[in-house]
């Protein structure tokens, strides 16, 4: 179980915990972006884009980033990253050590630049993907591999929610650091 570094993160740390559990841990039968069935979703989206949730995830978000070694930007793949990396660029900005943020696009563009990433320019630097929840870690891999062939040098998976269902071993396997701020005994679900 992750801690906050502070008592005022932790209290925001678990009223997001309060939050989740009331309003976006969805019971039923789902398939997940992995094909994989289960019997609850934990739908992130539904408070990254929230008034009441964005603020605290970016403090969180940004608290457990902190410790990575001259990070300059957090991102990953869209949709689910954006609300994430803004909140924590966001939250950022009141700190001595601002960072930016990127969006990774599922496929390069067809036109203008033909970018896949796009905002912060990360060739040659040191920077963390986020994301809401994770399964297989695929997303996230998915943006670490565009961003190396950008040139940049990810370091770090940041996630939410880890569902405890694999993401963290692939994604060390790659030899990327995995940091979650929140995991199923939090919220008291079962791994599934």
């Amino acid at each position: 179980m992750t801690v906050a570094s502070t008592s005022e993160l932790e209290l925001d740390r678990q009223n997001l915990i309060a939050l989740i559990k009331a309003e976006a841990v969805f019971h039923g039968d789902f398939t997940l972006s992995s094909g994989k069935q289960a019997t609850y979703y934990v739908d992130m989206r539904k408070l990254t884009l929230d008034h009441r949730a964005a603020p605290a995830i970016g403090r969180i978000m940004l608290d457990l980033v902190r410790d990575v070694d001259g990070i300059v930007a957090v991102g990953g793949l869209t949709l689910g990253a954006d609300p994430i990396a803004n909140a924590v660029m966001h939250e950022s900005a009141r700190t001595n050590a601002p960072l930016d943020a990127f969006v990774v696009r599922k496929e390069p563009k067809d036109h203008g630049r033909g970018r896949q990433v796009e905002g912060a320019d990360v060739a040659g630097k040191r920077v963390v993907v986020v994301e809401d929840t994770s399964t297989t870690g695929q997303s996230a891999l998915k943006a670490v591999e565009a961003l190396r062939r950008e040139g940049a040098e990810p370091v770090a998976v940041a996630v939410i929610v880890d569902r405890k269902t694999g993401a963290q071993a692939a994604v060390e396997a790659e030899g990327l650091q995995w940091l979650a701020a929140i995991d199923l005994d939090d919220l008291g679900l079962e791994p599934q």
